[in-house]
């Protein structure tokens, strides 16, 4: 990803030096398990840590890849340039060059992972905190983006929060899926390289054994870890998209923090756009973007082939560098939000009463009125509101077949706001806990 859209702490995790770091690491590893097993000299294993400290040169490795036309190799050769030719002359024994780049791209992958569950929780702590803080804070309902009934603004938020505690599960899930590795050799049947070995260097990396791997690590594991990035983008979109709404001028019930010399527009200057909300939709649609084809990466040739590599090659740090600037991004929008509840009363408002039609509808068949006709009566009044603005209690108060079936005092009673958040505190027990 390009600067713009990403932080430092995600992109060191797809640098090539971080990349060839691990790659070492699996081939070093791999040396002081065979090495245990007999089957290399201990000494030449010991020989490979020499190069522990050693800062691998990427431009070196570039020029030796021009002409072997094969990655693995010129690291290979750049490690020996380190360790000593007849020092390094067992590392890599038995192994196929999947079992470094598969390894590593899911270290890669669990150390992504890690981020985006921080970033993930602290957005959960931001949203808690706006929800608390606007538990009660009354705005309208909408559904088909026309006003429904009374919620209230702490709702929206824990709602919110809900939805991104299950993306929490599911990239703690994704995480565990994705932390296998494999050092299995040519099509995996280990017949050059003993089992031992994959579950040394597995556990020197903080992964398990893959339990059967072909040439490759199954691509229905990074399938799901995309897929799961995938939801988690579709519900920062979610969020932004609510906040993109509240935002616009009509309606103004919460907007993004505007800074001291932020401009909205080139040509006016009264404009406080949503730039940030708009921003993380985009951001939304390259994540989801990688979905697809880590899906269509899990059909390979018979044992392996790599059709997938350059799709990973790219998907890998794009989606993980990606999401980890959309939900730090969130989280900020969600900090700084600025929530106007006098305009939540406003818009709630701005057709008097009408949002209470359902409480009219259930008194009346609570009072003997079929549902035909008591739906017919109030929407009779309703629709009053809708053509001339009118006070939608005084056209019932007005209506005799209103108030032959209910009182005044009924009718008054049906357009108490508190009815509708007499059950906030139970949802936000179930969302929050005790």
């Amino acid at each position: 990803m390009i600067p713009r859209y990403s932080r430092p702490d995600m992109v060191a995790i797809w640098s090539p030096e971080s990349k060839f770091r691990i790659w070492y690491e699996i081939e070093a590893h791999a040396c002081d398990a065979m090495a245990d097993l007999g089957v290399i000299p201990r000494e030449n294993a010991q020989a490979v840590w020499k190069a522990k400290d050693v800062t691998f040169d990427v431009a070196r490795i570039d020029e030796i890849e021009a002409v072997t036309k094969h990655d693995v190799i010129a690291f290979l050769t750049h490690l020996a340039e380190h360790v000593g030719s007849e020092e390094a002359r067992f590392v890599h024994q038995g192994m196929t060059s999947s079992d470094v780049l598969d390894t590593c791209f899911n270290v890669q992958l669990v150390r992504a992972a890690d981020i985006l569950i921080e970033d993930t929780q602290q957005l959960l702590a931001a949203l808690k905190r706006r929800a608390m803080e606007h538990k009660m804070t009354i705005r309208i309902g909408r559904s088909h983006g026309i006003h429904a009934e009374p919620t209230t603004m702490g709702l929206t938020l824990a709602r919110f929060y809900a939805e991104m505690d299950r993306n929490l599960a599911r990239l703690k899930t994704a995480r565990d899926e994705i932390a296998t590795g494999a050092i299995s050799g040519a099509v995996g049947t280990f017949a050059n390289i003993d089992p031992a070995v994959e579950e040394h260097v597995c556990a020197q990396l903080g992964l398990e054994p893959e339990p059967i791997s072909t040439q490759v690590i199954p691509r229905d594991r990074h399938a799901a870890f995309f897929a799961a990035l995938g939801v988690v983008a579709s519900s920062v979109e979610n969020i932004a998209t609510e906040i993109r709404h509240m935002q616009r001028t009509e309606v103004l019930e919460a907007a993004e923090f505007f800074s001291m010399g932020q401009k909205g527009s080139s040509a006016m200057p009264h404009k406080k756009n949503p730039v940030l909300t708009e921003n993380l939709t985009g951001l939304a649609r390259l994540v989801r973007m990688t979905v697809v084809p880590a899906m269509e990466n899990v059909t390979l040739w018979h044992e392996r082939d790599i059709s997938h590599s350059s799709v990973e090659r790219n998907i890998g740090p794009d989606a993980t560098i990606t999401l980890d600037f959309a939900l730090a991004r969130l989280t900020s929008v969600i900090d700084k939000l600025l929530v106007y509840p006098e305009n939540m009363l406003a818009n709630m408002n701005k057709f008097p009463g009408l949002v209470m039609s359902q409480r009219v509808l259930l008194a009346l068949t609570q009072a003997g009125v079929s549902r035909e006709d008591a739906y017919r009566l109030v929407q009779r009044s309703a629709l009053k509101v809708w053509e001339t603005g009118c006070d939608f209690k005084t056209e019932l108060l007005a209506d005799d077949e209103v108030t032959a079936a209910l009182s005044p005092q009924e009718i008054e009673e049906k357009f108490d706001l508190g009815y509708h958040t007499k059950h906030v505190d139970t949802i936000f027990k179930r969302v929050f806990g005790a």
